[in-house]
C-alpha cells in the first residue's frame, strides 16, 4: 500500500486545496493531510480565520482524504517517517527554493519521494483573506 502525505494550514477552504488532494489521491493508496494547528499558523505571523478545530473537520471531511492528522511543528520528514508515508506531495511554488532542495536530499535518503503540484494560479487563502478586507475595509480580520 503506497500511503501520500501533505500538509498546509487550509484555511478558507479553496479549489487548489481541492486540486491538490485530488491528484495526490490519484497517486497513493491512502492519502493523509496534516492540518497545522493554530499555535503554529503564528510562525508565519499570520493567524488563521478558520479554527483548526473546524479545518481540521473540513479536510477530514474530503472525499480523496483518507485521514487528516494534526500538525505540531514543521518537521514533514519526521511526521512522514512516522505514518508510513512514501510520497510528500506538496505545491510546485516551493520547487527549487532552497529550503526544498535541502528537503529533496533528507527525504531521498529516507526513501520518500516528493512529488510537486501545479500550484491553481489565482487562488490562495492570503488572497481571499486581503480581498475580504479590501470589501470591508477591515485592516484586521475578526473571527
Amino acid at each position: 500500500m503506497t500511503i501520500g502525505y501533505t500538509a498546509g494550514v487550509y484555511d478558507l477552504f479553496h479549489i487548489g486545496h481541492l486540486n491538490l488532494f485530488k491528484n495526490a489521491k490519484g497517486m497513493c493508496d491512502k492519502l493523509i493531510v496534516g492540518v497545522t494547528v493554530d499555535d503554529l499558523v503564528t510562525y508565519k505571523g499570520k493567524r488563521a480565520i478558520i479554527p483548526f478545530e473546524d479545518r481540521i473537520e473540513i479536510v477530514r471531511s474530503i472525499k480523496y482524504v483518507d485521514a487528516a492528522v494534526p500538525q505540531y511543528d514543521m518537521d514533514k520528514l519526521t511526521m512522514c517517517k512516522k505514518l508510513g508515508a512514501t510520497i510528500m506531495f506538496v505545491g510546485d511554488d516551493w520547487y527549487g527554493t532552497e529550503k526544498w532542495i535541502e528537503y529533496e536530499k533528507d527525504f531521498n535518503a529516507a526513501g520518500i519521494k516528493i512529488v510537486y503540484f501545479p500550484y491553481t494560479k489565482g487562488v490562495s487563502s492570503t488572497q481571499i483573506t486581503k480581498a475580504l478586507r479590501a470589501v470591508r475595509g477591515d485592516n484586521d480580520y475578526d473571527r
